[in-house]
C-alpha cells in the first residue's frame, strides 16, 4: 500500500536530528547510487528536474520542477513529488511532498556538516536569506544543536520580520539584523540561503567561524565575493557536499578555486582530520539526500 503524505507529514515524517544520521549513515552505504540527474529546460524559463537513487532496500525518483517566477502567481517555486519504491517486490510505497524533502533533507546536511566541522556550536546563528531554506535551517540548527539565539539578515525586512516571529515562536532569541557583515563578527554560525543572483556577503567570518554556504548552486549563481572565499581557502578549511559540487559550487568556482582539490563530507567522514578555522561547507544538493529522507520514512513506516 502507497502511503501518500503531504506536506506537514512529510515534515512530521523526517525530523532534523534524524535526517542527519541517516544522512551521515547513507555516505558509508556502498550500495548506494545516483546517476546524474536529468534537468530538462522547460518554456518561459522554468527547469523540470528527475533524480533517481536507489540502495540495496528502497528506490526513488524525484520529479521537480523550479518556476522562478511563480511568486508572482501565488504559487511556490518548487513543486513536485518523491516517489518511493521497494526494491524487493517493485511496490511503490510512498509519495512524498518533494520541496518539503528538499527543504529539509538540505538543512539536514548543513547541520551534519556543523556537527562534523564546526569549531563552535552554540552560537548565535546568522541566517542570511529569510525564504524556505532559511526557516529550515533556523528549525534544524536549533533542533539538532540547540541553537538559542539567531540573527536573521534579509534583502526583505518583511520576511526577516517574518522569520524572527517564528524563530521566537520556538522559544529563541531572535531579531533582525540589516547588516549581513557587521553581524559576521558576532556569530559563529553562519547560513546563507539567498537566491545567489548576485554577492550578498563580503564580509570576513570569524576564525572559529562555521559557514554553510546554500543559495549558489550553479556555476553562474554566487553568494559569497569571490575575494572572501580566496581567503577562506587560504586560511581555513574548505568541505563540499558530495563531487557534484566541482562543476556547480558557484562560490568557490567564481573565486578561481579548484573544487576538485576540496574534500567532501564522506571524504572527512571516512579519514577525520584537524579542523582549521573558519571553516567553509558547500551545500549545493544531491539526489542521495532525497534517498536518505526515503530510507528515514520507509524505516519508520516498517517500525509501526
Amino acid at each position: 500500500m502507497t502511503s501518500s503524505l503531504n506536506p506537514s507529514a512529510t515534515a512530521a515524517a523526517l525530523p532534523y536530528p534524524e535526517l542527519a544520521d541517516e544522512i551521515e549513515a547513507l555516505l558509508s552505504d556502498p550500495t548506494v547510487a545516483v546517476p546524474a540527474r536529468i534537468v530538462q529546460a522547460l518554456p518561459g524559463g522554468g527547469t523540470l528536474f528527475a533524480m533517481p537513487a536507489v540502495d540495496a532496500r528502497v528506490a526513488i525518483t524525484k520529479l521537480i520542477t523550479l518556476i522562478p517566477d511563480n511568486a508572482a502567481r501565488g504559487l511556490p517555486s518548487i513543486q513536485g513529488d518523491i516517489v518511493v519504491f521497494d526494491v524487493a517486490t517493485g511496490q511503490r510505497t510512498a509519495l512524498l511532498d518533494g520541496p518539503t524533502v528538499t527543504s529539509r533533507r538540505t538543512a539536514a546536511v548543513s547541520l551534519l556538516g556543523a556537527r562534523l566541522l564546526a569549531p563552535r556550536r552554540d552560537g548565535p546563528l546568522l541566517i542570511v536569506g529569510a525564504g524556505v531554506q532559511g526557516r529550515a535551517h533556523l528549525e534544524a540548527f536549533a533542533a539538532g544543536l540547540g541553537v538559542r539565539e539567531v540573527r536573521i539578515a534579509s534583502r526583505n525586512p518583511a520576511s526577516a520580520d517574518a522569520l524572527v516571529a517564528h524563530a521566537r515562536t520556538l522559544g529563541l532569541d531572535a531579531r533582525r539584523v540589516d547588516d549581513a557583515d557587521a553581524a559576521l563578527a558576532e556569530c559563529p554560525l553562519v547560513v546563507s540561503t539567498t537566491p545567489a543572483r548576485q554577492v550578498a556577503l563580503r564580509g570576513t567570518p570569524r576564525d572559529d567561524a562555521f559557514v554553510s554556504a546554500v543559495g549558489a548552486y550553479t556555476p553562474q549563481m554566487v553568494e559569497w565575493a569571490p575575494e572572501v572565499c580566496r581567503d577562506l581557502a587560504a586560511r581555513g578549511t574548505l568541505v563540499v557536499d558530495t563531487r557534484d559540487a566541482d562543476h556547480e559550487a558557484g562560490d568557490l568556482l567564481q573565486a578561481g578555486i579548484d573544487v576538485t582539490a576540496v574534500p567532501t563530507l564522506a571524504d572527512w567522514l571516512a579519514s577525520p582530520r584537524p579542523v582549521r578555522g573558519p571553516v567553509f561547507f558547500k551545500n549545493c544538493g544531491w539526489g542521495g539526500w532525497d534517498l536518505a529522507a526515503a530510507r528515514l520514512v520507509s524505516r519508520r513506516q516498517q517500525a509501526r
